[in-house]
């Protein structure tokens, strides 16, 4: 229902109460802790859902952990705290909930007018005894409660308790809708029997009954509607061609795959709230009808702003901007006499020659643009970012996106479905009758169903099938009992069955649907997962859930069968002028203004064709077919075909700025889709779940053309290390199917985990001659050897003690995968050292660098694509000219600031934790918009592991130069070449090669950020360190013993700055990095931990006229005696406040230590960065630094208004923990 998603986007749900475990208290506050938008200062986040929180003082944890090499059997019968969980899993219950205390604070909520409530405990989805007795309780008490294990029992609390949250939300407000709507009902109702007479659409795609309709499940369910028309009205199931949909709207555009079985996920984020629950698989862009029109920086821009409803596009007389809707009417595309509303074509056509007039005096050159040349550059450039997630869902999973249909339904969808159908070199566009409603004729065409899911924990083998088929059943009859009850037989349910499956040690979860050629689902999983990501693993499959999805097949709305009916036509006749309603002017891009004939679809013969140009329209739609088409109308149908895919040519010689706006979100397309391949393809934690890596695609110099945005960090240093590359290997020493390794500071480099990972791009691989670019991705592995488990050790002092170091290395020769050269370099080399030891996870790293490959072989197919479609000097003239945007909006940016400052040199000195002096002088020249970064000042190499190689500090300054402009600009070299960069030898910032260099990349960064936002005066300082734990075991002793073990590493979000017009965001990452946080479940269930508390640092954040943002509490205890690193700054010299407002505190790392000779308890103070082993029992606390603040504080701004919280333990307080070392760590 639209009802739910409007809620949840312009929160306006039920007040909520949240009642989850203890310790986790600020959870969906902090989230995965990435921001939203990487260059967003402001960090500015939704509100949450709930109104309060009460903390559960319960604990479950998962006795064992999957990371361990070598797992020993559990007896579960062995001790009164042990269970097995529904997942086969032992757990073990830490604390078991005081039910009395518990009533006591639902009857505090219910006084204070609560009536919803969110259950969501850890790991309920295994064990959810504790959730539902609260759950009973509450209800007796008249709640109405969403529970997390009974909503959708997955693992990972921080979707499913959002989940439940969302659900406990919007549940009230979609029941009281459909309580005013059954009114008008005889019965309303309200029996079981009449009850079954209202179905309603779920964001899966199916129908369930009026009474177990659910907020949460309405969530999405109008778009799901829509693909539940494509695929009943639109697929050729005959010829299996599958279809591509692309459902056009007023504000964004929904687009969609079918191709015989419907695509669900199972997580995905809407309004910044991560929901678990199944949905079909719907990718958004917000590019619709009402999208807004924009020249920036010398760019056509679409969007992502909307006209809205009011005042709407330029052309409904209410005065509001140009939209696509605009562009489409100046064009002759919409016909103003048969619009619902009067068009205002005059204002619009002014504001149209008003903006050309700009862009013309703005380019410059001899040709002048036409306003019909911009407003169709604009629908082109809009054309293009919708193919952006339509590419994603094709070829992003090894689909060729040619070899579809495309369907097309809403009520923009028919003017720019043959565009659409053009640049992806799709043939047929197949549009329904009823395509601007098929969302609610999709609905109708549902299906009842059921879907039971559990989750599960065994290996796939033949031992573990008979189990899993017990489960299957056990769900099937679930099922078919619920079916039942809603009238239907045994013999009209249809039973999906399904496994949740992955490798071991990855997180991609593939659900398998039971294949109907009596093949097994491990066969399934390996053709699947060769299809999507190229590649199978030697390795164990497990199986996460057992799902049944069971269909209530009923004789429901009959269908054409459109691709029959073609086939069925003999000769059909072509309609000319004298059917047509009437002729009009329209303008198409080869052509120019065409004399176009336009018919009426309802007076429209059944059989006949439409040749092109022609535009057919009913009451609730336009349908433009170009001159290149033509159309068949079919009974329910109008099918487009293509005549002609070829481009227009396109001049090499002179850039011109629509196809410069085009080219740019087809390198950015190309760079996201090998970041999609990376995440999915590899095996780590790093990589997969906290996301920390980054790919681009490079010039064959190794200047940046185009980098998703990942990891800040990462933008500048990766050209940097792409350029020595090149310049390394002569021509003729690299040859196609060649993949080089590096990771060194000499080539590049930042701190030695970051492994890049560089393949050339050849003209020809046949007979290649020369490199047209490089791509590459970098990705941050969780050990390469080294004196400490995890590769970050806190203590190295030289450059050998962090593990592996490579200039370069020919992984892969002419396609053959050099894999004893691998281990030589990862496991050999490094244990050489003494007290080191070579990788401890060389299994993670080889799965990781082949998932490396993988994505840059991705690139080089789609970088092949787009050369055979433009040529390559096309391509060369744009990929050229996005570098030379860039480098004018960085140019005209600093002329600004240069004003601003009246000519002063802009200066900033910063500290080290160390005492180490950052220092920088910027000089800009107001003439060129140049400028000089001299970090003359700055101190020496240290005798630590902040040193930072060069590639470091250009990262930095990309990054801040890209935050300070406003507008979205494309990331690439062109940022830096008005940069002068000059730094004395021999100092932190320009180190011997052989400093140790591994707090670099994640201190030293985040220090250079500050420094010069700190000179711009930008913003107060962020938390100003990463806070890099890591912990593990195993590796070689000092006596040369070699044992197993893992190793963990993550970084820890803090609080962010404040700036004129924001507050500090609490709890998230800032500056270089945006990694996300494990989830807590995943994380006690891959390792030996359980962590106590994750939560807001209260009180943390500077005060000031706007307050810096709090940081956080992690507090994780040991399980088994493992080495702790930590690795942090901040911790003596505190984020500064600006313009008078408050430094924010000081970060505190704490060692809670059993004595192993007396038991006692002992707190300690670890510093900044320290090392040490620790035995079971013992606790890390880190409390992350807060932002400074801004401006000076009063009375009325210096504190933060904090959500009501209640307690299940009165006599324990939140932060009791640290009060009691505050004074140690000063």
């Amino acid at each position: 229902m639209l009802m739910s998603t409007s809620a949840l986007l312009e929160r306006m749900g039920e007040p909520v109460a949240l009642l989850i475990t203890k310790g986790f208290i600020d959870l969906l506050v902090i989230g995965n802790q990435a921001r939203p938008n990487i260059f967003d200062l402001s960090v500015k986040k939704l509100d949450r859902l709930y109104e309060t929180v009460i903390e559960i003082d319960e604990r479950i944890t998962v006795e064992g952990f999957s990371e361990d090499p070598e797992p020993q059997p559990i007896d579960a019968a062995s001790d009164d705290d042990l269970v097995v969980g529904l997942s086969g899993e032992v757990l073990r219950i830490l604390k078991r909930p005081d039910y009395e205390a518990v009533r006591k604070d639902l009857q505090a909520l219910w006084d204070s007018g609560i009536r919803s409530l969110a259950i969501a405990l850890m790991h309920s989805y295994s064990y959810p005894e504790h959730e539902i007795k609260i759950a009973e309780i509450a209800e007796e008490m008249g709640f109405k409660i969403s529970v997390s294990s009974q909503l959708q029992p997955m693992i990972k609390i921080v979707p499913r308790a959002q989940s439940a949250t969302a659900d406990a939300y919007l549940s009230p407000v979609t029941q009281n809708y459909l309580k005013g709507f059954a009114k008008g009902f005889l019965g309303e109702f309200k029996d079981e029997k009449s009850s079954r007479k209202l179905l309603l659409s779920q964001s899966d795609g199916s129908l369930t009954t009026f009474n177990t309709f659910t907020g949460l499940r309405a969530v999405l369910s109008g778009p799901a509607g829509g693909v539940v028309g494509m695929a009943k009205t639109c697929y050729d199931e005959k010829a299996q061609i599958p279809v591509l949909g692309f459902d056009m709207g007023g504000t964004s555009t929904d687009v969609s795959r079918f191709g015989g079985t419907y695509e669900h996920v199972f997580e995905s984020t809407i309004a910044e709230v991560t929901i678990q629950s199944p949905q079909l698989d719907i990718n958004t862009v917000a590019a619709g009808g009402g999208s807004m029109l924009f020249w920036r920086n010398g760019l056509f821009v679409v969007g992502p702003e909307s006209a809205g409803a009011y005042p709407g596009p330029s052309c409904y007389g209410k005065g509001g901007p140009l939209t696509i809707t605009d562009a489409n009417l100046m064009l002759g595309r919409l016909l103003p006499d048969f619009f619902p509303t009067k068009l205002d074509f005059q204002a619009t056509k002014e504001k149209f020659l008003q903006l050309t007039a700009i862009i013309n005096a703005d380019k410059g050159g001899d040709s002048q643009l036409t306003y019909e040349e911009v407003a169709h550059g604009f629908l082109t450039v809009a054309n293009a970012a919708m193919t952006r997630p339509i590419r994603n869902i094709s070829e992003g999973r090894g689909f060729e996106t040619s070899a579809h249909n495309l369907a097309c339904f809403g009520g923009a969808g028919g003017q720019h479905a043959t565009a659409i159908a053009r640049d992806l070199g799709i043939k047929r566009v197949i549009v329904h009758r009823l395509s601007s409603i098929l969302s609610a004729y999709g609905m109708a065409l549902a299906d009842i169903e059921v879907d039971f899911q559990e989750p599960e924990s065994v290996t796939f083998n033949e031992e573990t099938k008979p189990r899993l088929e017990r489960r299957i059943e056990s769900l099937q009859s679930k099922a078919l009992e619920k079916l039942s009850s809603q009238g239907f037989k045994a013999s009209q349910v249809v039973h999906n069955c399904m496994l949740n499956m992955r490798y071991v040690g990855s997180d991609t979860a593939l659900m398998v649907q039971k294949p109907t050629d009596g093949g097994d689902f491990g066969t399934a999983f390996t053709r699947r997962h060769m299809r999507e990501f190229g590649f199978v693993q030697p390795r164990e499959i497990l199986v996460d859930d057992v799902r049944v999805r069971s269909v209530g097949k009923s004789i429901g709305i009959e269908t054409s069968n459109p691709f029959q009916e073609l086939e069925d036509l003999e000769s059909p006749a072509y309609l000319g002028e004298t059917e047509a309603a009437s002729t009009r002017k329209v303008y198409f891009e080869k052509s120019g203004w065409t004399d176009t004939l336009i018919f009426h679809l309802d007076k429209l013969p059944v059989g006949r064709k439409i040749p092109g140009p022609a535009i057919i329209i009913d009451s609730t739609q336009t349908i433009v077919i170009d001159p290149a088409s033509e159309a068949t109308i079919l009974q329910q149908h109008v099918i487009v075909d293509l005549l002609d895919t070829v481009h227009q040519e396109i001049s090499a010689q002179v850039v011109d700025p629509i196809h410069l706006s085009i080219f740019g979100h087809r390198f950015m397309s190309i760079a996201e889709q090998m970041g999609t391949t990376f995440q999915k393809t590899s095996i780590s934690t790093n990589i997969k779940e906290r996301l920390d890596f980054s790919c681009a695609v490079f010039s064959h110099d190794g200047g940046l053309v185009a980098n998703a945005p990942h990891i800040p960090g990462h933008l500048g240093s990766m050209a940097y290390a792409i350029a020595y590359q090149a310049k390394l290997y002569p021509k003729g020493d690299l040859k196609p199917g060649d993949v080089l390794l590096s990771n060194h500071p000499i080539s590049g480099g930042t701190h030695l985990p970051d492994l890049t990972v560089t393949t050339p791009v050849f003209d020809d691989d046949e007979n290649p001659q020369e490199i047209l670019f490089f791509v590459a991705n970098r990705g941050h592995h969780a050990d390469i050897g080294g004196i400490a488990a995890g590769s970050m050790p806190p203590n190295s002092t030289e450059l050998w003690q962090e593990g592996a170091a490579v200039e370069s290395f020919k992984m892969v020769k002419e396609g053959i995968f050099d894999e004893a050269g691998v281990v030589k370099i990862l496991y050999d080399d490094p244990g050489q050292y003494p007290g080191c030891s070579g990788t401890r996870t060389l299994k993670d790293n080889i799965a990781d660098l082949k998932a490396a490959i993988a994505a840059n072989k991705r690139g080089i197919s789609l970088l092949s694509a787009m050369i055979k479609e433009y040529t390559w000097p096309v391509v060369k003239l744009y990929m050229s000219g996005i570098q030379d945007n860039a480098e004018a909006s960085v140019r005209e940016l600093l002329k600004k600031f240069r004003v601003r400052f009246e000519g002063q040199p802009l200066e900033a000195v910063d500290y080290l934790d160390d005492g180490t002096p950052l220092a920088v002088k910027i000089t800009i020249d107001g003439e060129t918009g140049s400028a000089k970064f001299d970090f003359t000042g700055t101190g020496p190499e240290t005798f630590n592991n902040l040193n930072a190689p060069p590639a470091v500090m250009y990262s930095g300054i990309m990054y801040c130069l890209r935050s300070m402009i406003s507008s979205d600009i494309p990331l690439n070299q062109g940022c830096l070449a008005p940069i002068e960069v000059f730094c004395p030898p021999n100092t932190i910032l320009s180190p011997s090669p052989k400093a140790a260099t591994v707090g670099s990349n994640v201190e030293t960064s985040q220090r250079i950020i500050d420094l010069i936002f700190k000179a711009f005066q930008a913003a107060a300082a962020s938390q100003g360190s990463m806070n890099n734990l890591t912990f593990g075991y195993g590796g070689t002793d000092k006596e040369g013993n070699v044992s197993k073990g893992f190793g963990y590493y993550e970084t820890i979000a803090g609080g962010a700055g404040a700036g004129d017009d924001w507050q500090g965001q609490d709890g998230v990452h800032t500056n270089a990095t945006n990694t996300r946080m494990t989830d807590p479940e995943v994380f006690e269930k891959r390792y030996p931990v359980i962590l106590r508390e994750f939560s807001i640092r209260t009180g943390s954040g500077g005060k000031g006229r706007n307050r810096g943002g709090d940081g956080c509490i992690r507090d994780i205890e040991i399980r088994r005696p493992m080495q702790v690193s930590i690795l942090s700054e901040r911790r003596v010299i505190a984020p500064y406040g600006m313009a008078g407002g408050e430094e924010g505190k000081r970060g505190v790392n704490i060692w809670k230590r059993i004595d192993p000779l007396d038991g006692s308890l002992r707190t300690i103070s670890l510093g900044g960065k320290a090392s040490v082993l620790m035995n079971a029992g013992d606790r890390i606390i880190v409390q992350t630094p807060g932002g400074g603040g801004f401006g000076p504080a009063t009375s009325s701004n210096g504190e933060r208004g904090a959500p009501v919280v209640a307690s299940s333990t009165k006599d324990v307080q939140k932060h009791t923990v640290v009060e009691d070392v505050l004074e140690i760590a000063a």
